[in-house]
């Protein structure tokens, strides 16, 4: 009996759900010709989030479940005994379009198992984008999930049709992905995301668009026994290499009928959160993978406390630093201080001695900070000597929401 498209849409749209990287950051403003629709930018089924804070609402689903490929933990494996749907083109164009007219959508993210071929399968997924751009002029935001095994000709055109391209590396182990995911090959996915790398660059420098949001990708943590400062060496990487607008975690999460190599109990959510604070360390407070995974004990992130006060506590005789002089680079590594507090700190010192209210004026994180900052009211020397420093600035237990 042939399933209806709401039908589809409710397993497509779950069996979609694992794929973490599906944000809208970085995407360029579009503006809808006349007679054509959509727009990326406005107010906000899945609600993504860009750098400023502002929520996206994205209609994340699968071209289809069926894969021909067996990947250990993947729900729609090969030998999943899951219930199978399967989009055409035009129900995804159509779904797209009057999810967007009902306002429940700005734009769509993308992905799809492999099927026939991963060149049959990438030509469906960039025909879905070049008919809502082309044929029905919309504007909104489109993520397609690029297939390594692909032409890169098809994924080359996916890219004059979509905001951003992303390719999953799937585990920081070479290892770990010939035993998990053995039809997938780390050279082919490297190889599709140096090309889009390429296209992007030369796209920029042509002043033309290509995957204007750029690339992104996504690992799966704690499907085996890799260590965080491993997954942190892979992400450091990939963003040198290729360029990347984001790394995705993924806490492993066990699924029905899993493969007795997989591990039985899920990772904690707390890693995954512990690896996008560090992820942040290394992109934006210039950090290094060695002194983040330092932080912790065998490779391994602190789970109680975020890494950068965990640096800060195994660093205290770089502590406390005054934030009358400090330099930028030693008042980022402040706990409780951010990089846009720490510019704010720089442009008012230029005019005045800052006392402790006026630093608090400027950042939400005081708490954390007092132990680390001098002010001109403000010496809290003995506090980093303090054998309960740690006690006293960890949070109290509980349970972590999933978006923390």
């Amino acid at each position: 009996m042939a399933l209806t498209s709401l039908e589809k849409l409710r397993i497509l749209a779950d069996a979609a759900k694992y794929d973490a990287s599906c944000a809208s950051s970085g995407a360029e403003k579009r503006t809808a010709k006349p007679g054509g629709i959509g727009s990326t930018t406005g107010s906000g089924i899945c609600h993504s989030y860009t750098p400023d804070g502002r929520c996206v609402s994205l209609l994340k689903i699968l071209l289809t479940n069926y894969c021909l490929f067996d990947c250990s933990y993947c729900i729609n494996r090969r030998s999943s005994n899951v219930r199978r749907a399967r989009f055409s083109v035009d129900e995804v164009v159509r779904l797209t379009l009057e999810f967007y007219k009902r306002n429940y959508i700005e734009g769509l993210f993308l992905s799809s198992g492999i099927i026939r071929s991963p060149d049959y399968t990438m030509e469906q997924m960039m025909l879905v984008a070049k008919q809502l751009r082309h044929q029905h002029g919309f504007a909104g935001y489109i993520h397609l999930k690029a297939i390594p095994e692909a032409s890169p000709w098809l994924i080359e055109q996916a890219g004059l049709w979509a905001d951003r391209l992303s390719v999953n590396v799937e585990l920081a182990s070479d290892i770990s992905l010939k035993k998990l995911a053995p039809e997938k090959d780390k050279g082919s996915i490297r190889a599709a995301m140096g090309q889009m790398r390429e296209r992007i660059v030369e796209a920029r420098e042509e002043r033309r668009s290509f995957a204007p949001a750029g690339q992104s990708t996504q690992m799966i943590v704690g499907a085996d026994d890799v260590t965080d400062e491993a997954v942190l060496r892979t992400s450091s990487d990939l963003y040198s290499d290729f360029g990347l607008k984001r790394v995705y975690y993924s806490a492993f999460s066990p699924i029905p009928e899993a493969s007795p190599v997989l591990p039985v109990k899920a990772a904690p959510l707390k890693r995954e959160n512990r690896l996008y604070q560090a992820d942040w360390l290394l992109r934006y407070y210039g950090f290094t993978v060695q002194e983040i995974a330092a932080g912790g004990e065998d490779g391994m992130l602190d789970l109680e406390i975020d890494p950068k006060l965990a640096w800060a506590l195994k660093n205290r005789d770089r502590f406390p630093v005054d934030v009358n002089s400090a330099d930028r680079e030693l008042l980022l590594r402040v706990p409780g201080l951010g990089s846009r507090a720490v510019d704010k700190i720089i442009a008012c010192r230029r005019h005045t001695r800052l006392r402790w209210d006026d630093v608090g004026r400027l950042s939400g994180g005081m708490k954390r900070a007092k132990a680390f900052l001098v002010t001109a009211d403000h010496h809290p020397s003995h506090l980093t000597d303090r054998l309960d420093l740690r006690q006293r600035l960890a949070p109290p237990p509980r349970q972590l929401g999933l978006f923390e």
